[in-house]
């Protein structure tokens, strides 16, 4: 008899498992080849990131296990006591669950994270860590204070999840398309073909600009849009220029 799992267990679970089967690949990618797509050298990386990878991992586990937690708890209030499993709606429908659920997860997230660097004592205390590294690489996307990720990531996965309407089954989808995007955005690397940035502007340079001394009041659009820093005046435009020792610099363009 095959082992089977509820949406709800997937749900909590699935995108966990590609968080670090895609961070994994950038891994297995992280060779001599791709030097010319990096948008920082090794050698940055190595002085200014002040956190190692060995504690970056741990810090991530402990985010998702957080994330398990209040998933699970979720899922247990909002099922159906008679445990049939809720219909999927028309393709269109889920379409549509995707773009709500995208705007609201954007939008909890712009305004937490821009509160979280305008206020001081959030800043030092909690948002910090994930600022620790300068040079971002993509098993570090969800490198947070605990806190920080529950109200952040996990809150606000959960918003999109109730303001959209999506089933559990819809949600394996959704929240899995927002690791890989959260991923990519930390990969530090410019690789050719990649065909989310083709759709999104809000990218791995896009963000590394935030992720500068020079950009830590800007560009706190994510994972998928930049709408709210455009409306709310804290777009920085950057252009992708390519260095003399190899690889890209997102180079900002000063804001009149």
């Amino acid at each position: 008899m095959a082992f089977m799992m509820s949406d709800e267990l997937l749900g909590s679970f699935v995108p966990i498992l590609v968080y670090w089967l895609y961070s994994g690949l950038y891994i297995v990618l992280d060779g001599k080849a791709v030097d010319n797509y990096r948008l920082h050298s090794r050698a940055e990386e190595d002085v200014k990131n002040i956190v190692s990878k060995m504690t970056v991992v741990k810090g991530v586990l402990i985010q998702q296990a957080f994330q398990i937690a209040v998933s699970l708890s979720l899922f247990t209030i909002i099922s159906d006591d008679n445990g049939t499993v809720k219909a999927q709606p028309s393709l269109l429908v889920m379409v549509l669950q995707f773009l709500v659920a995208m705007v609201v997860m954007d939008t909890w997230q712009y305004f937490i994270h821009r509160f979280m660097h305008l206020n001081e004592f959030l800043y030092k205390h909690v948002h910090s860590k994930h600022h620790t590294l300068v040079v971002p690489y993509a098993f570090g996307a969800l490198y947070n204070h605990p806190l920080e990720g529950l109200l952040l990531d996990t809150v606000g996965g959960a918003l999109s999840f109730l303001v959209s309407g999506m089933t559990p089954r819809t949600g394996i989808f959704f929240f899995s398309f927002a690791t890989i995007k959260t991923v990519d955005d930390h990969c530090g690397l410019w690789l050719p073909g990649n065909i989310l940035h083709v759709f999104f502007s809000n990218n791995s340079a896009y963000h590394d600009v935030h992720h500068q001394l020079y950009g830590s009041k800007y560009n706190f659009s994510q994972p998928f849009f930049v709408m709210w820093d455009k409306i709310l005046g804290t777009y920085m435009p950057y252009s992708l220029e390519i260095r003399k020792e190899g690889g890209y610099e997102a180079r900002p363009i000063k804001k009149d």
